[in-house]
């Protein structure tokens, strides 16, 4: 009777063990996810499943590989699964060609169809060694372009440095046919030509001074000012709305048809996919003495001048990156 009772204390403790493995593992999956579907919510989704899974099949692993490689066999399949049924995801760049007429922006498209920026993975020690470049927005954006099995062999071994066998037993394929695969993902990644990766040049950080100008300008609604710290060709977009903006007339333009909307507004500086700078905007609320979420802000930059905004409209992003409600006025 004893010796049954500890046999089922040891089972209990060692499943309590291995979720608290499946804890540190979090992280790295989460950014593998991210990579895979280009939202967050959906990365938090198959993560979420994913521990669900393994929690309710832990009696069928049979150690024939790592407790690692499983867990990421279960979340590559469920990406997968995910992405049988989805839409590409895209940055509005990409979608297509600059407005012609600038009006105020009303068409929206789903949720769904865009990129979003994420926030950081956590300080799990693995994630240091996974490139911070392969968190970019137009790195995102290329990765969609990619079938999905070709997407995670890419990810796995490019991102995260997996061998081909490593990543054969995950994804269920001969370390053949994944050699095959990663061939044929690195040539559509070398020969796609997309405008957000043209646009992008975050592989190095802002100056924090032009940050800085660029939220005074903003914050005092002073249009002159903030349209003089765009290149000529400078641009931004604005998803959910597929319109976008680029030349300083069409911005200046766009800038005082917005004002009624974004006059008042304030930033609160935080980061996203990799710690990469980011300006939160706050615009005054209809409703309370406050200032509610709006937009997330990131600002690609090319000879200390602004060359692309992509102001990420979705107040749920307010929430993930760790930033408050709302403000005073």
């Amino acid at each position: 009777m004893l010796q049954g009772h500890r046999s089922k204390e040891a089972q209990m403790n060692e499943a309590a063990f291995d979720m608290q493995l499946f804890e540190s593992f979090k992280p790295g999956l989460t950014s593998f996810c991210y990579r895979m579907l280009g939202s967050m919510d959906d990365a938090d989704d198959a993560v979420q499943e994913t521990s669900i899974r393994a929690w309710q099949s832990w009696s069928m692993f049979r150690q024939d590989s790592s407790m690692k490689t499983w867990i990421y066999r279960i979340a590559s399949n469920l990406c997968l699964d995910k992405l049988r049924q989805a839409k590409r995801r895209m940055l509005p760049v990409d979608l297509s060609d600059p407005a012609v007429a600038i009006v105020e922006p009303n068409e929206m498209l789903p949720e769904s169809s865009w990129i979003w920026p994420s926030p950081d993975f956590g300080e799990n020690p693995e994630d240091i060694l996974v490139r911070k470049d392969t968190l970019q927005l137009c790195f995102i954006a290329l990765l969609q372009t990619l079938p999905p099995r070709q997407r995670a062999v890419l990810i796995l071994k490019d991102v995260f440095e997996w061998s081909s066998k490593q990543i054969a037993e995950t994804l269920g394929l001969s370390p053949a046919a994944v050699n095959s695969a990663l061939q044929r993902a690195r040539e559509t990644m070398n020969r796609t030509q997309l405008r957000s990766d043209e646009y992008s040049k975050m592989d190095v950080d802002p100056d924090p001074a032009l940050l800085s100008r660029y939220v005074e300008a903003f914050e005092q609604f002073n249009i002159d000012a903030l349209v003089s710290l765009f290149h000529e060709e400078g641009c931004m977009s604005m998803p959910p709305f597929p319109m976008w903006i680029s030349g300083q007339d069409d911005l200046s333009t766009f800038f005082a048809l917005t004002r009624w909307h974004c006059e008042g507004s304030k930033f609160v500086w935080t980061t996203v996919n990799g710690g990469y700078p980011a300006l939160a905007q706050y615009m005054p609320s209809k409703e309370a003495p406050v200032l509610v979420p709006w937009g997330i802000h990131v600002l690609e930059v090319k000879d200390n001048r602004i060359l692309h905004v992509q102001n990420f409209i979705n107040t749920k992003l307010f929430a993930r990156l760790g930033l408050p409600a709302h403000l005073d006025r």
